[in-house]
């Protein structure tokens, strides 16, 4: 399984479009097996589910996601979890140990960055 951590200084960021990057991890079973930093390409509308699709990516974590783009994860069957907080690798301990759920919020002002705090 690959995750997909939206990154900010090793941190979760805000909001998935807007991120430096995303942290991919690969997970077996309940280990990471490889961790790798993928520079965000540009956020262009539609765009970013279907590069993440194409790098293998099963479940995107980020702070805050539009609605929209949230609806293209899941038409890409990416899963998606907002709401997440904090350093991205105890993140990704809180995923493996099935203590992270998403809140299902929806940033309403996806297009400025910046605006969708938690």
């Amino acid at each position: 399984m690959k995750i997909a951590v939206a990154t900010d200084k090793g941190k979760v960021s805000s909001h998935f479009g807007h991120c430096e990057g995303f942290t991919v991890y690969e997970v077996d079973k309940d280990k990471v097996t490889n961790r790798e930093f993928v520079p965000n390409p540009g956020h262009k509308p539609g765009f970013l589910p279907v590069f993440l699709k194409e790098k293998g990516i099963n479940v995107i974590i980020s702070g805050g996601m539009g609605v929209k783009a949230q609806q293209l994860f899941s038409d890409n069957d990416i899963q998606v979890i907002v709401g997440a907080t904090g350093d991205c690798d105890q993140v990704i301990k809180e995923y493996i140990n099935g203590n992270l759920e998403s809140t299902g919020e929806v940033c309403e002002e996806h297009a400025h960055e910046g605006h969708c705090e938690d």
